[in-house]
């Protein structure tokens, strides 16, 4: 029986490492390509070269790195701002406001999660063009706060909240913003922290809307330098790989940053 447990158990960990080496070689790769030049990464060299300044060099002489850097930071910011505002007011408001038609309503909303995006970018694109915001920064926002999915995912959050503490806090004359963002909002910094980590996560990452949008070079994101780099007729990938590690460092950063939150918010834990 000991050896069997001994076999099975080796089995098991034989079995984890080939998993973890799989999973985390790219991002080895990825790392190492960023010091090597484009014929070394091309050749498959697995270990550090001397390009790093080069490559890093180049990005911001010859790519204005700076720019676009700020631009997709400044984009996923507000993005998460204004989707962690009227995505948890509107699910605070289905919540706590009873009506007849509030689950007609939500429910035509979460059947709006079916439809893939590319039906709706003809439609969608027509009214950015009316508004005027073609090519803007705002452009690519406004079509991104108000997310069917951060809303069902606070909701979720809100059925766990204690009620009597907004029934209490009326009584005492406080207002319905006063509650919301007295009483509710500090009390749910967990899944405001979730909710902050796909939201940017989703901004940050988004490559689709803003191509469309955004149609100078001044205007682009990492997403779309990316996709510029990899396009070119020799393609630099040192350049791209460090382009790529630059583009995955915010999300990495944020997520461990927020992990504890996140791990509470997923989970709809309520802070009393």
């Amino acid at each position: 029986m000991k050896i069997k447990k001994m076999i099975n158990r080796f089995l098991v960990y034989t079995f984890l490492i080939v998993i973890f080496i799989a999973s985390i070689f790219p991002f080895y790769w990825m790392i190492v390509g960023m010091t090597n030049s484009a014929n070394e990464v091309i050749k498959g060299k697995l270990t550090f070269g001397n390009q790093l300044t080069h490559n890093f060099m180049t990005l911001i002489t010859s790519y204005n790195l700076g720019r676009i850097l700020f631009n997709s930071i400044k984009i996923s910011i507000l993005t998460v701002i204004g989707t962690l505002i009227v995505s948890s007011m509107a699910a605070y408001g289905f919540e706590i406001y009873k009506s007849k038609v509030r689950e007609r309503i939500y429910g035509l909303m979460l059947l709006s999660m079916m439809i893939p995006f590319a039906a709706l970018m003809i439609p969608v694109f027509k009214i950015i063009v009316n508004l005027n915001l073609l090519n803007t920064q705002a452009g690519v926002i406004l079509p991104s706060i108000a997310s069917v999915f951060i809303i069902f995912f606070f909701r979720q959050s809100f059925k766990s909240f204690p009620k009597d503490m907004i029934e209490a806090a009326r009584i005492d004359g406080a207002g319905e913003l006063r509650i919301f963002f007295s009483i509710v909002v500090p009390s749910m910094k967990a899944t405001y922290a979730a909710a902050a980590i796909f939201s940017f996560t989703t901004s940050w990452n988004s490559y689709m809307w803003p191509l469309i949008v955004l149609q100078t070079n001044e205007q682009k994101t990492l997403p779309l330098l990316i996709s510029n780099l990899a396009s070119a007729y020799f393609p630099e990938y040192g350049v791209i790989m460090t382009t790529i590690v630059l583009a995955t460092l915010p999300t990495i950063i944020i997520f461990f940053t927020l992990q504890k939150y996140f791990v509470q918010g997923m989970t709809g834990a309520v802070k009393q």
